[in-house]
């Protein structure tokens, strides 16, 4: 056998192995999935449902805080609404968003541009930037709002009876010998 011949199969061979690597490697991402895994913010589900179940678990708001996740609303061209997070506050009214399956199936952006467009400057409409014209696309999204990553008291801790330890001041020794150690006692205020 030829050189060459040896060659073209070896080059086959790394091709075909390469082909078959190069798949498994690759990874289609969802906005859910992908947002829960850089933000920390532990909800599962499709994205128009985390705004929902963000409350009780995580503070919700309007005003933007780097490492948020910003959940939009489902619309008709978007029935499963869309999360992302905020990478980067550059003003009041523009953040830069991490995300996936945005302009690019399965592809993930990096700290693209997101401009508040809402007339009261509230985060609740916005336009974000998309690949295939590079810059602000023409629609303007509907958004719930921000859920931030810190997590909020939960309600069972809020209700939860509260517990405070008094001591009572140590008492005289009959007949003037000194003091009795203090006693400490429950006093149990519930909550309101």
């Amino acid at each position: 056998m030829k050189f060459g011949a040896v060659a073209a199969r070896f080059a086959l061979v790394v091709s075909c192995a390469l082909a078959m690597v190069a798949p498994a490697q690759a990874r289609f991402w969802q906005c859910a999935p992908y947002a829960r895994e850089i933000s920390g913010v532990e909800i599962f589900g499709n994205a128009h449902t985390w705004w929902g179940q963000a409350s009780g678990k995580y503070e919700r708001g309007h005003a933007p805080q780097e490492g948020a996740v910003l959940s939009f609303a489902a619309t008709s061209k978007m029935r499963l609404g869309h999360v992302a997070m905020v990478s980067k506050v550059v003003s009041e009214r523009e953040v830069l968003l991490t995300h996936a399956n945005w302009s690019r199936r399965g592809g993930i952006e990096r700290d693209v541009r997101a401009i508040d467009v809402s007339p009261a400057g509230d985060w609740t409409e916005v336009k974000v930037w998309f690949g295939p014209v590079g810059g602000l696309g023409t629609s303007a999204y509907p958004t719930n709002g921000f859920i931030y990553a810190k997590h909020a008291p939960r309600a069972t801790e809020l209700n939860a009876p509260l517990v405070i330890v008094k001591t009572d001041p140590p008492a005289p020794m009959p007949g003037g010998g000194g003091v009795q150690s203090a006693q400490a006692r429950i006093v149990v205020a519930l909550n309101d």
